[in-house]
Parts: structure tokens; C-alpha cells; sequence
């Protein structure tokens, strides 16, 4: 398995666990962590997209890093992982 494989696969893990617990209400989609997550995870995909040279999914992915880095900055400080 090559390092962008590695890469990817961390990055997509990463994604889903913030959809995981999005869904089942442990994580709000305003919260911090969420956000972290997203970006963390989009980060890593685009990064080996970059590796392997695919650029559409580099545009993309950074793309949600960058709405996810914003939304993280945007959240209000205080809010909570856990929905209500």
C-alpha cells in the first residue's frame, strides 16, 4: 500500500466517523469537533489526490477544507459536540 493510500484512507475514516456521529446525535454538525473533523479528514484526501495527481478531487476536497476551516472559526465559542 502506497503512502497516498495510507493517506486517503485515514482522511475518508476520518470523514465518516464525523458523519457517524453526526447521525446518530453524539456530534452536532455546529460544533467544533465536527468541523475539526472535516477539515482533518478533507486535508488528507486532498493531499493524496495531490500525491497521485487527480486533480478534481483535489479541487474539490480543498474546497470542504476550506468551508470546514471556516465553519470552525464561525462556531461560537461554548457550543457543544453533543446535540439537544
Amino acid at each position: 500500500m502506497k503512502l497516498s493510500d495510507v493517506i486517503a484512507s485515514l482522511g475518508v475514516i476520518i470523514l465518516l466517523i464525523a458523519f457517524l456521529l453526526n447521525l446518530y446525535k453524539k456530534m452536532s454538525a455546529n460544533s467544533r469537533g465536527y468541523t475539526a473533523l472535516n477539515f482533518v479528514g478533507a486535508a488528507m484526501c486532498g493531499i493524496s489526490s495531490y500525491m497521485i495527481s487527480f486533480y478534481p478531487f483535489v479541487v474539490l476536497e480543498s474546497i470542504w477544507a476550506g468551508f470546514a476551516l471556516v465553519s470552525f472559526f464561525n462556531v461560537p465559542r461554548g457550543t457543544r459536540d453533543v446535540n439537544k
